[in-house]
């Protein structure tokens, strides 16, 4: 026997619909459109007023460029060192502040406070204050009779450097969300495990890390992203240098749009398009199903 829909119920099934189309729009002019077209650009050796189709020319010289290889693999440098200790930190700082002590509140908002600061404003500050001669930090150093390293001026410390400023600038956010991880975990899991003769670690180590997964996959996703994306920090205190020793794809690319070479950096930008997707999407894929298992 045929069902007949109503007309009044297939206008509820079809309206709300509609209120996706705004959305879709802006969505569709503001990121479709300048991806498909940063994929044609590409591809050409372009200027504002024409391009010519070159085909994979820029990539091919991309990747033939050292300084350009020098910049990938600090990205992925840079991306695995901050994501790794705002998620370390992130975890530990919210264990602390979740606990009965004394002014938590006023401490949640001191460790939160940095992520509100102009990021160029930080990456200013810790220039001052990393500078090796006259900087605060290498000073108190000094006071300790500890010599202090060049941090912003030698090859082999830049990019950490400016990675430990990012955890210490990021990491405020890490801990709000494993904070409302650990908030959300019933208290029965903890006075069961109080029963069973669990110490503080051990509920640490068999409740609260295995329940805050959630928050774990979230912080290392967005830590991890913003790691691989990151510019304004290394360009607000290393510009790249020292030489190329600090750079990262995205302020190369920048490097290369201020020489003029568009169609060069554009390939660049698909190239750290592709990085973000290679890395993040199996990565997100492989927490998120480990989650499901447990």
């Amino acid at each position: 026997m045929a069902t007949v829909t109503s007309p009044a119920r297939s206008r509820a099934t079809t309206y709300p619909g509609w209120f996706f189309l705004p959305a879709a729009i802006i969505y569709g002019v503001l990121f479709l459109a300048p991806t498909f077209a940063s994929f044609y650009f590409s591809l050409t050796r372009w200027t504002l007023f024409n391009s010519t189709f070159i085909g994979l020319d820029n990539f091919a010289q991309f990747f033939r460029e050292p300084f350009l290889i020098k910049g990938l693999l600090n990205t992925v440098i840079y991306a695995v060192i901050s994501s790794g200790l705002k998620v370390i930190l992130g975890l530990l700082l919210a264990v602390l502040l979740t606990s009965q002590i004394a002014a938590r509140g006023y401490l949640r908002s001191v460790v939160f406070f940095p992520v509100l600061v102009s990021t160029v404003g930080v990456g200013i500050t810790f220039t001052v204050l990393m500078h090796p001669t006259q900087g605060m930090i290498n000073e108190g150093l000094a006071a300790l009779g500890i010599k202090g390293p060049g941090w912003l001026v030698d090859p082999n410390l830049a990019l950490i450097s400016v990675a430990l400023v990012d955890v210490w600038k990021g990491v405020g956010l890490a801990t709000v969300i494993y904070i409302a991880g650990i908030v959300a975990i019933p208290k029965d899991y903890y006075e069961a495990a109080r029963i069973d003769g669990s110490t503080s670690f051990q509920s640490f180590l068999y409740v609260t890390l295995p329940l805050c997964r959630p928050a774990t996959v979230t912080v290392i996703t967005l830590s991890f992203i913003g790691g691989l994306r990151t510019f304004d920090l290394i360009w607000a205190m290393t510009r790249g240098g020292p030489g190329f020793s600090s750079d990262t794809i995205a302020s190369v690319i920048y490097k290369q749009y201020q020489a003029g070479f568009y169609g060069l950096s554009t390939a660049g930008n698909v190239v750290l398009f592709v990085l973000i997707a290679i890395l993040v999407v199996p990565l997100t894929m492989l927490l998120n199903r480990k989650e499901g298992h447990e």
